[in-house]
């Protein structure tokens, strides 16, 4: 009998959860990793997963449930969601935010949750762009005005929208370039005043750093437009303010692709990981599209799996793989065939926030569960100490 909301193959006998007959003997999912000198007790990572249940950018204990549960529940690495550097860097009026001293205090309870569980805890540093200012997803999507509390100071490379309900972006001048680069720094610093293990810096789905690395988006003709060497430099720059300010593991995502032709592509995401390497990133977290709407992307099971997998070897670099990652099966088989050093769940962990101790018993691995919660694990497991 098939459990529900898990995968199928996973049985249930006696009320506990089984192995699958025939697994790999040499489970790698279970295993630990070593990221620019951080250990983490396995390769599952809760990717960051934005909750527009702020007020003023502060974290609140719907945070503080949300993603100590997933610690609760096993996972080694818990991100943080996107965490704007600047007020106008929200997403919409209710994103986290970083970009004050007084939003550290509530993080640092989070991270002192999560490191009684044994997990590791991580935040991602954003900036939306020209994808700003917009409403909850789960309202009719459209700008949000000053009175609703949106902002008019919506950012981009060049002054192009995203889309024709969104709002107009202005292009950024060098001064305001700076202060983006400044204020990515300063959020470093909180994070290290929080206590966090792992900074990432969001370069994906196209918000501005995104727009900055794709000619789509990217029209301008000053140092940080046209080339690749241009294109990338804003990144670049945040990676070393960042870097100046915060000596712990970390990672970048980025799209791998547009998915879109004339957009940015797989070949210069391998360019510009070899490029994050020599400037101290650890990790590249490797998503893919969100820059262009309407496109056509083939979505399914591990679907952006081949690109960790090319960028992995071809940057000789760490990377995560994120994108459809449901079964425990899957998941070990990503790591095991060296595809990726740690997976990324998102959607997956919101309908089980226990998937890694759920995926330790699918996988015959002997599960470490809260000394609260053991006399409900199978058989074989042992308490966290």
């Amino acid at each position: 009998m098939t459990r529900p909301g898990f995968p199928p193959g996973i049985a249930r006998g006696n009320g506990y959860i089984q192995p699958e007959d025939n697994m790999p003997e040499n489970t790698e999912l279970f295993s630990a990793l070593n990221v620019g000198g951080l250990t983490l007790p396995n390769r599952i990572a809760v990717s960051p997963m934005c909750q527009y249940s702020c007020e003023d950018g502060f974290a609140t204990d719907w945070h503080l449930v949300h993603l100590g549960s997933r610690a609760v529940g096993g996972a080694g690495l818990v991100m943080v969601e996107a965490s704007a550097v600047s007020p106008e860097g929200r997403i919409t009026p209710g994103d986290m935010g970083f970009w004050k001293d007084e939003h550290v205090a509530k993080h640092r309870q989070i991270v002192e949750f999560a490191h009684t569980q044994g997990a590791k805890m991580g935040i991602q540093l954003a900036h939306a762009g020209r994808k700003a200012s917009m409403s909850a997803p789960w309202t009719a999507e459209r700008v949000m005005s000053p009175e609703e509390g949106g902002w008019t100071n919506v950012m981009a490379p060049s002054a192009i929208p995203f889309a024709a309900h969104y709002a107009q972006p202005v292009a950024l001048d060098a001064a305001g370039i700076r202060q983006v680069i400044a204020a990515f720094g300063a959020a470093a610093a909180r994070a290290k005043q929080a206590g966090f293990d792992v900074v990432e810096i969001h370069s994906a789905h196209g918000y501005l750093l995104h727009e900055f690395l794709s000619p789509l988006s990217n029209q301008r003709t000053d140092e940080y437009g046209g080339s690749f060497v241009n294109r990338i430099r804003l990144l670049t720059e945040v990676v070393e303010a960042v870097r100046r300010e915060w000596t712990g593991t970390l990672f970048v995502r980025i799209s791998a692709t547009d998915w879109a032709e004339g957009g940015w592509s797989i070949d210069e995401s391998v360019e510009l990981s070899k490029e994050l390497k020599t400037r101290g990133v650890d990790l590249i977290d490797v998503s893919s599209g969100g820059l262009v709407g309407g496109v056509h992307i083939p979505a399914g099971p591990g679907y952006q799996t081949p690109f960790a997998a090319r960028i992995r070897k071809e940057a000789g670099i760490l990377t995560g793989a994120v994108g459809f990652i449901v079964d425990p099966a899957q998941a070990d088989h990503i790591i095991r065939t060296e595809q990726a050093d740690l997976v990324l769940l998102a959607r997956e962990m919101l309908r089980d926030p226990y998937w890694p101790l759920h995926a330790a018993a699918h996988l015959g691995k002997k599960g470490q569960w809260p000394a609260q919660y053991l006399r409900a694990a199978p058989a074989g497991s042992t308490a966290r100490s």
